[in-house]
């Protein structure tokens, strides 16, 4: 039966969570959605691009989307916390994963932005399931295709505006410099979430500064209100379309144990989560989550923390299909004077 009603998650009170389809939320693949409704729009696509080729540390993080898919089998569908109901108010599809070159870097980059034009073709916004964040530059390219020079937001642990490893020019710790390269940032409105730990030297935090970014650190969650954070972060994003990128290591290792480069000190989940819900109203054009590395993982707590990030990305979403300009929740009551 053909219907232009969204095609949501299978039926929980017919469907045991943990005998549900492997997809992100239990949601349809892109195939079942263009079966049940031809012809009609499929406002936001799930792509899983198992690749860990990029990383310095431990490998791991190509198993990220299928972990973070079996994680996020408890979502349900109404967000208490910012009043949205994401699966219902847009058409989400699952579209599984791409398969790409785990020898060659950059035919792994080329697949990867080759596949998010493809998908992005029709209007559709673009969630990245990692891998390691090699992936952002691809992601970066396409976006800007559409939108020109966008305002990054990435939350993680690291600056990842490095130039090379090992003369490598293309891993996980030189994304967003390839991007200030290659213009694709809006150099006046990008920003990293929840650095910290060692650096190479003070230069390291100089050529950030000249490649665009501004820095809030996962120390200033400690001793400056979280709202003041939330606000801070929309004033640097102002109105530029935004691409939002999430490594997962931006979390405390005790939040987040299964990742590739863990670092002490991180952020708590609620903390994370608030930061994002704060971000309503804004124009989220793309987002990644990346290096969720499940052979460290204990219990899916690694997991469980990267879906419940897919849950908000796609609230989000959904909150600007239906106008909402502002934050809702327990944040949004101190947000007065930070809105964009």
């Amino acid at each position: 039966m053909t219907t232009h009603e969204p095609l949501g998650p299978a039926d929980y009170s017919r469907t045991p969570r943990f005998a549900g389809p492997p997809t992100f939320g239990l949601l349809p693949r892109l195939d079942e959605v263009e079966a049940a409704r031809p012809g009609a729009p499929i406002d936001v696509k799930i792509l899983g691009v198992p690749f860990d080729a990029g990383v310095s540390y431990r490998p791991g993080a190509r198993f990220g989307p299928a972990h973070i898919r079996q994680s996020s089998k408890l979502l349900r569908p109404y967000n208490q916390a910012t009043d949205v109901h994401p699966f219902s108010t847009q058409q989400i599809a699952d579209c599984g994963d791409l398969g790409v070159n785990p020898f060659d870097i950059p035919a792994a980059i080329c697949t990867v932005e080759e596949a998010a034009d493809a998908l992005r073709a029709d209007g559709a916004k673009l969630l990245t399931l990692g891998g390691d964040h090699t992936l952002a530059l691809p992601n970066l390219r396409s976006v800007h295709r559409t939108h020109g020079p966008v305002a990054v937001l990435h939350f993680d642990a690291h600056l990842d505006t490095w130039d090379t490893y090992m003369g490598a020019p293309y891993t996980h710790g030189t994304p967003f410099r390839r991007a200030s390269e290659e213009g694709l940032l809006d150099l006046a409105h990008c920003m990293h979430v929840g650095i910290r730990g060692p650096l190479y030297g003070s230069e390291d935090l100089t050529d950030d500064a000249v490649l665009g970014f501004r820095i809030l650190r996962s120390d200033d969650y400690q001793f400056r209100p979280l709202p003041d954070i939330v606000a801070d972060i929309r004033r640097r994003l102002a109105d530029r379309p935004v691409y939002l990128s999430i490594d997962i290591d931006v979390l405390d290792p005790a939040a987040a144990p299964g990742t590739g480069t863990p670092e002490a000190g991180g952020m708590t989940s609620r903390e994370l989560l608030n930061s994002l819900r704060g971000l309503q109203g804004l124009d989220i054009v793309g987002a990644e989550i990346v290096e969720v590395a499940p052979a460290y993982d204990h219990a899916e707590i690694t997991g469980l923390a990267a879906a419940q990030v897919g849950y908000e990305i796609l609230s989000l979403w959904a909150a600007g299909r239906a106008g909402a300009q502002v934050p809702t929740g327990p944040v949004a009551e101190h947000l007065d004077g930070g809105r964009a």
